[in-house]
């Protein structure tokens, strides 16, 4: 009886509580409903997307609208909002996380073409950024 006792206990305390606290573990190794610290920072390609998944279903059922500010990343939870900073020129925005993706290696983010424009990186299509957990919905 203690040892089930001290089973449940751990489980209790530990089971859904991640601690995210490197950019290589949340790359690679957050899923839905993981809690995610506000000030999580990770740095990488970012991409946008736009007119062809305009007025599409994105993973969390919401319409995406590409003058929106929103973004796709691969593991951060639905709802995440992030301040994305454009290392090029500082020009800096916050989206709130509705889709999955980038699928093109090396990219840590697509944002919507309303958040690209905000960071000046729609002629480039890609820029080096840095994301930052503001909080979540």
């Amino acid at each position: 009886m203690k040892k089930l006792t001290g089973v449940v206990f751990f489980l209790l305390t530990f089971h859904g509580c991640a601690l995210v606290s490197s950019p290589v573990y949340l790359h690679h190794g957050v899923s839905a409903g993981t809690v995610v610290i506000a000030g999580l920072e990770l740095r990488g390609t970012a991409s946008w997307y736009g007119i062809p998944f305009h007025g599409r279903k994105t993973a969390n059922g919401e319409t995406y609208d590409m003058n929106g500010l929103t973004c796709a990343h691969r593991t951060l939870p639905f709802g995440t909002v992030l301040l994305v900073t454009n290392l090029g020129n500082s020009k800096s925005v916050t989206v709130r996380v509705t889709d999955r993706g980038p699928f093109i290696s090396g990219r840590i983010a697509d944002l919507s073409r309303g958040a690209a424009a905000a960071l000046g990186m729609l002629d480039t299509g890609t820029a080096q950024v840095s994301l930052k957990v503001v909080g979540n919905e």
